[in-house]
C-alpha cells in the first residue's frame, strides 16, 4: 500500500537502464549499481508532490534526511514509466463477437470491417466502445495514445466528433492523437482537402493507406502538399503484405525528400521489407534514414494476419526487419494496433502484452539493450511528448510498479497485480466488464461479410 501523503520514498526500485535519464540522478551516474546482466539500474525515488524529487542510487547515501517521510520498499520490483501506445486503432476496436472475420485473412477483415461500420458505427456505437478501450489502457498503465480513425465520407465525420469528445473527456488522463484514416486517393478529391482542414483544426494528424498503384506518386505528392500547407504531421500505413513488390514505405521515403519535408513521418507495418531482396532492404533503409521517418511495427496483428492460408501453416512471422532499422539509426517503436475486431481476434489495450509478444516474436530480448524504449521512450519521442516514456527528475510520477524484479519475471506472468501511479497516485486498475457491451453485440446483430466492389480506405 502506497501512503496517502504526498511526499514519499520508493525504496530499492529496479528501473530499466534505458529508460533512466542518467543526468537526473544524485551524485554521480558512475555510482549507480546495476544488476549484472546490466538490464537494471538500482535506485529509491523520492515523491512529492506528483513529481520525481530525487533519484538516488541504491545503497550509496544515508537517507536519515528522509527519515521523516514514509518509505516503500520495493523489494527489487521493477519500475517502468507510463505505457506510450503510438498506433491503435480505437474506433474498430471490439466488435469481434457480432462481425468476427471468417477465415482470419487480411482481405476478409477490410471487408468486415466495411460492412459492420455500414450497419452499426452510429454515435453511441463508436463512443462506447472506444470509450472501453480507453478505460482498459488506463487501467494498465499507458498515458498516450495515437489511434487512426476511419475518416472517409459521413463516418468520419461521425468517428471525429466522437474522437474529439472522448479526447477533452480523458485530457487529465491520457494523451489522444487522431490519425486520419483513407487511401491515398481520397486526397485527390475535394473530400479529402475537406478532410485535411478538418485533421487541421482538431490537431491531428494526417494519415492515410498506401497501396501499390499507378498513380501512387501523384498520391503522395498531393498529401505532402497539403501537410505542408497546414503543418501537419504524416503517419502511414504502408506494405501490410507479404508482397515482396511491395515498396510503398520506399515511395512515401523519396517523397519525403522530394519535398524537403521537415515534419515527423511515421510508417507502420513495413512487412513486406522483410521479404524483399537484401540489396532493396538496403536502399529502402539509407532513403528511410534520410527522410527522417520513424518506423512502428505491429507485432500481434502482424503475426495474426500475414502469411495466412487456409490448410497451411504459415512460414514468417509478419513483421518488418526491426533489427536493421534499429542498427541504421531509424527510430523504431511497437504498439498495439487492433484490439478484438477482425484484423486481430484478440488483445486488452495493455502495452505490456505488446512488449511481451514483440520480444517472443522479434527476439528483442538477446541482448534486451534499449528495446524497452519501444513502447515508452522512442514512441513518445516519435508522437512529440518528450517528457513522457522516461524516469527523471523533475517529470511527473506517472510510473508502474511491478513485482517482477527482472525480464523474466515480468514477462513470463501476466502483472495483473501491478500498480500504476498518476501523478503520485495509485489509480484503480479495475478493468471493464466485457458485459458492458453486450447490447452493442447481440448475437443476431452478427454481420455477413460484405463483398466490396472498389478497395475501401480501411486498414488495420
Amino acid at each position: 500500500m502506497l501512503p496517502a501523503t504526498s511526499n514519499y520514498l520508493l525504496k530499492n526500485g529496479r528501473v530499466p537502464e534505458s529508460l533512466l535519464e542518467m543526468k537526473s540522478i544524485a551524485n554521480s551516474a558512475s555510482t549507480i549499481t546495476t544488476t549484472a546482466d546490466r538490464n537494471f539500474c538500482l535506485v529509491d525515488l523520492e515523491i512529492a508532490n506528483g513529481a520525481i524529487a530525487q533519484i538516488i542510487p541504491t545503497g550509496t547515501e544515508s537517507l536519515s534526511q528522509l527519515a521523516d517521510i514514509p518509505m516503500v520498499d520495493l523489494q527489487g520490483g521493477l519500475i517502468f514509466p507510463c505505457f506510450v501506445d503510438m498506433h491503435a486503432h480505437l474506433d474498430k476496436g471490439h466488435i469481434w463477437e457480432r462481425s468476427p472475420n471468417p477465415d482470419g485473412t487480411f482481405a476478409s477483415a477490410i471487408d468486415t470491417v466495411h460492412a459492420d461500420a455500414q450497419k452499426y458505427w452510429n454515435a453511441e456505437d463508436v463512443y462506447r466502445r472506444m470509450q472501453f478501450g480507453l478505460q482498459c489502457s488506463y487501467a494498465h498503465g499507458t498515458k498516450a495514445i495515437r489511434t487512426h480513425i476511419d475518416s472517409a465520407g459521413e463516418q468520419g465525420t461521425v468517428s471525429l466528433a466522437v474522437f474529439t469528445a472522448l479526447q477533452a473527456e480523458w485530457r487529465d488522463r491520457l494523451i489522444l492523437q487522431a490519425v486520419s484514416l483513407v487511401s491515398l486517393d481520397y486526397y485527390l478529391t475535394p473530400e479529402g482537402e475537406k478532410l485535411a482542414d478538418k485533421i487541421a483544426q482538431i490537431g491531428g494528424i494526417l494519415g492515410g493507406v498506401a497501396y501499390m498503384n499507378p498513380d501512387l506518386d501523384k498520391q503522395l505528392d498531393r498529401v505532402f502538399s497539403l501537410a505542408q500547407e497546414r503543418g501537419l504531421n504524416l503517419d502511414f500505413h504502408t506494405d501490410e503484405t507479404d508482397d515482396p513488390e511491395s515498396t510503398t514505405l520506399r515511395e512515401v521515403a523519396k517523397t519525403a525528400i522530394r519535398h524537403e519535408f521537415a515534419g515527423q513521418i511515421i510508417c507502420g507495418h513495413c512487412c513486406s521489407l522483410a521479404v524483399q531482396p537484401p540489396d532493396l532492404v538496403t536502399e529502402t533503409l539509407t532513403l528511410l534514414k534520410e527522410a527522417n521517418i520513424g518506423i512502428v511495427s505491429l507485432p500481434m496483428c502482424n503475426l495474426y494476419l500475414q502469411d495466412r492460408q487456409s490448410g497451411r501453416t504459415p512460414r514468417w512471422r509478419g513483421v518488418t526487419v526491426l533489427h536493421e532499422l534499429k542498427a541504421a539509426g531509424i527510430p523504431v517503436a511497437v504498439a498495439s494496433d487492433n484490439c478484438r475486431d477482425p484484423f486481430y481476434g484478440f488483445g486488452d489495450h495493455d502495452v505490456l502484452e505488446v512488449l511481451n509478444m514483440a520480444a517472443r516474436i522479434a527476439h528483442l530480448d538477446r541482448p534486451w539493450e534499449n528495446w524497452p524504449r519501444t513502447v515508452t521512450t522512442t514512441a513518445a519521442d516519435l508522437m512529440g511528448l518528450p517528457n513522457l516514456g522516461r524516469i527523471g527528475v523533475g517529470l511527473p510520477t506517472d510510473l508502474i510498479l511491478f513485482k517482477a524484479r527482472n525480464f523474466s519475471e515480468l514477462l513470463s506472468r501476466s502483472q495483473r497485480d501491478r500498480t500504476v501511479l498518476r501523478q503520485g497516485r495509485a489509480i484503480d486498475t479495475t478493468l471493464p466488464d466485457y458485459r458492458e457491451l453486450d447490447d452493442l453485440l447481440q448475437e443476431d446483430s452478427a454481420v455477413e461479410t460484405a463483398s466490396i466492389q472498389t478497395k475501401p480506405a480501411s486498414a488495420g
